[in-house]
């Protein structure tokens, strides 16, 4: 058996940035894609967010995509959300999405990162944050 530590945060956002996640709605949300990740034997270790976008923190096993993940998580919740009618009016993810690896060390930080969402987006707006990010991993 492979010993495999990947440790991936990732942040995708609701289409054109819209506000479809609000407290009411965002806990269904979630707990929908734990549940769904399960099913699809993704370890989603963490994951919260606020009203235009979700974090989580995944941990990779042997033969999984990063891609693959993003679309699994995104199109399955996307279309449920829709047919379930979760949100007024069309519900989409954005098409792009970040994704870094996270050292092992560093995990109970990024838990606590998204665990802190609500508070941190008092302070900093999303654009803000994805710059941030991606500054950070080294893209820009």
């Amino acid at each position: 058996m492979p010993h495999i530590q990947v440790w991936i945060h990732y942040v995708w956002s609701t289409k054109n940035r819209e506000p479809f996640l609000t407290k009411k709605v965002r806990p269904e949300i979630i707990d929908h894609l734990k549940k769904n990740a399960q099913e699809k034997e993704i370890h989603l270790d963490f994951i919260g967010g606020y009203v235009d976008h979700l974090h989580s923190l995944i941990s990779m096993k042997s033969g999984q995509q990063i891609e693959a993940i993003a679309q699994m998580l995104k199109g399955e919740s996307s279309h449920w959300i829709n047919k379930n009618k979760i949100c007024q009016g069309y519900f989409g993810w954005q098409d792009e999405y970040f994704a870094a690896s996270v050292s092992p060390p560093d995990v109970p930080a990024v838990r606590r990162y998204i665990a802190n969402q609500e508070e941190h987006h008092k302070k900093v707006s999303f654009q803000s944050e994805f710059k941030y990010l991606l500054q950070r991993a080294g893209f820009e």
